[in-house]
């Protein structure tokens, strides 16, 4: 046996392979070391042989087999664990990568592949002007996404150039510092609040920064749509397993882009993985409220959100006949009468989109007395070898549950059932045509869920219990001050919905020109002919003619935003103790075990009732614990484990945000929630 001091004062010889475009730079080096010289004096021996002068400060080591870089130059070899049959590569840290955006534009920029994901993500949205890149993430299209593509691209006759836009020249790819991606509270507006232009006093502002005036245009407007034809050439889940895949190709944000096997020039799409969009602010937010916009709309065309054929409608007439027609027309570009602006900052305000509906600045409008709901409501129960049994009832809404009682006079006695809604699943069951106003409970019992169906009468009726229903599933009360601004956002949607309108506007020419298929998912293009389209979305198109383009697509994403599916990632899993798979959707306050077979939902479990999480790496399990002595294990089947691990601690750490740390980020606090021991 040799002792490692020994071992240490003799010298062997280390190969180590330059990544370097210049022909006269010798392609390997072998360098003759010691176990106890440090990773640094690795790299001045290195540069000293290969004699060619420029700057090296991008420069580092790759450590091929064990996929890792040997970024702690004052580690010796020795305590690396190198040795004289490590593969190592002196290649930059900064490579080229392309990154598809939500609104599907490409963009080709210069990132960090040595930097953990999260700092990359951080780094990429201060280039695109992105504001709160924590709720961001990079994913990597699955192998089954991409099938359909590649066989309708053999099919194609003329192949197809993809129009990319190159921001290599950015500040942050070039390692200097760029415009810092959050702002301050004295910050000049970058953007006009109504049409989203960058504003005039900032045209300069643009210029230091890759993100020119023509550039920004990319990221912040809206385009022409593609054709119906691409559209169908697209991945378009039809199953829960289906949208299991989408999510299946998250990266690992505590990991760098090189340790996951990401290659230079690779294609990764940038996506909002977490859907709590937090102080959403049209003056700063431009880019970040288009992109989320765009999301949300090929989320819908593509069917990876289920929606009804009048919100379908709803989306199409908002988009295509409303962003699209003001994105294109020059006359979004002329709101500049000061008036006007106050009149949108005032109304936009109130429309700061947040999942818990409401302004969060609010808090001093709570008040101590809880009110309460009482009125005349319809029970339905669906029975499994009959029709469904509907019953009027007398319903009283106090704190967090539902009371129903024979009639009024007897509300002053026991009630029939009392229904306590903390932790149940509010879906909403509207046809607004029809007149349909229902309430879909699912509450959580012991071996499942309780499934209940509330009718009301009209719009205010049901506006005012979808609002304490949902309240109540997240153990809030009437008495929180996010209920007001609940109904008001419950009874806009509505009205979006109402087709009461004139027909004098349903003769449009210059609509009718545009394709209505490139605005509604291939299910109901082939349901209607194309004039029944054009005449169904413009009968919605009356409800939101009257918007500005910013507000048209926070209506947009706050429409999205109240449709039942959204904000859930669904994951192929298995229950310890099952034997058959199930999916689990996870969500910004909830995992909901859902049917794989039905889509129904069978159990609930609520962030805020959780003690803990922790996974065993050797057998790839999760584990959670929740209050009343609840626990949970289950492995995950369609994606690394690792992945909802991340998503939970990752809104567990959006939730701790709040505008008043001064914007920063504790990015520690994030890897310790989201970084597991693996």
């Amino acid at each position: 046996m040799i002792s490692s001091s020994e071992y240490g004062s003799h010298s062997w010889e280390l190969l180590v392979t330059v990544d370097h475009q210049h022909e006269e730079v010798q392609k390997e080096c072998l360098l003759q070391v010691t176990g106890d010289l440090h990773i640094g004096g690795v790299m001045l021996k290195l540069v000293e042989q290969i004699k060619k002068s420029q700057d090296w400060s991008d420069y580092a080591l790759w450590w091929e087999q064990k996929k890792c870089w040997l970024l702690k130059t004052h580690w010796t070899l020795d305590k690396c664990g190198v040795q004289a049959d490590a593969k190592l590569f002196f290649t930059t840290q900064h490579k080229m990568l392309r990154l598809r955006l939500p609104n599907m534009k490409t963009v080709r920029l210069k990132v960090s592949f040595s930097s953990m994901v999260f700092k990359a993500v951080s780094d990429i949205c201060k280039i695109l002007n992105i504001r709160r890149s924590e709720e961001l993430s990079l994913l990597k299209q699955s192998e089954d996404t991409l099938k359909k593509k590649k066989k309708k691209d053999k099919n194609s006759k003329e192949p197809v150039t993809e129009d990319v836009l190159n921001l290599c020249n950015s500040p942050v790819s070039s390692g200097l510092s760029g415009s810092p991606g959050l702002y301050s509270k004295t910050m000049t507006p970058i953007y006009d609040p109504i049409s989203g232009t960058p504003a005039s006093s900032t045209i300069t502002w643009f210029s230091d920064s890759p993100l020119t005036e023509q550039n920004c245009s990319v990221l912040a407007f809206s385009h022409p749509n593609c054709s119906p034809e691409i559209l169908a050439e697209m991945y378009q889940p039809r199953t829960l397993a289906d949208k299991a895949k989408l999510n299946a190709g998250w990266l690992d944000s505590s990991r760098s882009l090189m340790e996951q096997g990401i290659l230079e020039d690779d294609q990764l799409l940038l996506r909002f993985k977490y859907y709590t969009f937090f102080d959403l602010n049209p003056k700063y937010d431009a880019v970040r409220i288009n992109q989320i916009y765009e999301q949300a709309r090929w989320a819908i065309l593509l069917e990876e959100i289920d929606c009804t054929e009048e919100e379908m409608l709803i989306f199409a007439a908002l988009q295509a006949y409303h962003v699209s027609k003001l994105s294109l027309s020059s006359e979004a570009q002329d709101f500049t009468r000061e008036s006007e602006v106050d009149e949108v900052e005032a109304a936009l305000s109130n429309l700061e989109v947040t999942l818990e509906g409401g302004n969060a600045s609010n808090t001093s409008e709570d008040i101590t007395d809880i009110p309460k709901l009482a009125d005349n409501l319809r029970l339905v129960r669906p029975k499994r070898l009959s029709l469904k049994t509907i019953k009027p009832y007398w319903f009283v809404f106090k704190d967090t549950s539902v009371s129903y009682f024979k009639n009024k006079e007897s509300a002053q006695g026991e009630p029939i059932e009392k229904l306590n809604l903390k932790g149940c699943e509010v879906v909403p069951d509207v046809n607004v045509a029809a007149k349909k106003f229902g309430i879909k409970l699912l509450i959580p019992v012991a071996d499942g869920m309780n499934e209940v169906y509330l009718r009301c009468d009209n719009e205010n009726q049901y506006a005012r219990w979808m609002a304490a229903c949902v309240l109540a599933s997240k153990g809030k009360t009437m008495a929180d001050s996010s209920y007001h601004p609940e109904v008001h956002k419950i009874l806009s949607f509505l009205k979006m919905k109402n087709w009461a309108m004139s027909t004098q506007a349903v003769s449009d020419p210059e609509s009718i020109d545009m394709k209505p298929e490139c605005f509604v998912s291939l299910r109901y293009s082939k349901k209607y002919k194309s004039k029944q389209l054009v005449a169904r979305i413009l009968e919605a198109h009356q409800n939101v003619s009257q918007m500005t383009l910013v507000e048209a697509k926070l209506r947009f994403i706050q429409a999205w935003q109240s449709l039942p599916e959204f904000g859930l990632s669904y994951y192929i899993v298995r229950f310890k103790g099952s034997k058959k798979d199930d999916v689990l959707g996870v969500s910004y306050n909830r995992l909901i075990r859902i049917d794989i077979a039905t889509g129904d939902p069978i159990t609930t479990w609520r962030f805020s009732n959780m003690k803990q999480w922790n996974v065993n790496w050797e057998i790839r399990q999760v584990a959670i614990e929740f209050d009343q002595n609840v626990s949970i294990a289950f492995t995950c089947l369609s994606a690394n484990c690792k992945i909802i691990h991340e998503y939970i601690g990752g809104y567990i750490f959006l939730s701790t945000r709040s505008k008043d740390q001064n914007e920063t980020l504790d990015e520690d606090l994030f890897h310790k929630l989201t970084g597991g021991q693996e």
